[in-house]
């Protein structure tokens, strides 16, 4: 998980990449704190995917099987 000092950090240095450059030191901090940001969002993102469950307009279970065979992985 990235911290808000982290994320405050991305956008002090995207603010200042818009108004004056940046140095190629703070290019590449903005460049690894960017793919750590990515790296949890992604993360928190499939996790929140494998608990849903799709349904149709009649009630049936319509969620694809990759994502129940995930879900079933991580429930044994």
């Amino acid at each position: 998980m990235i911290s808000k000092n982290q994320l405050a950090r991305i956008n002090e240095l995207s603010k200042k990449s818009k108004e004056t450059g940046l140095s190629d030191a703070e290019k590449t901090e903005q460049k690894q704190l960017r793919e750590e940001y990515l790296k949890a969002f992604r993360s928190s993102m499939k996790n929140t995917l494998k608990t849903v469950k799709i349904v149709d307009p009649e009630g049936n279970d319509v969620t694809p099987e990759k994502l129940k065979r995930e879900r079933d992985q991580n429930l044994h």
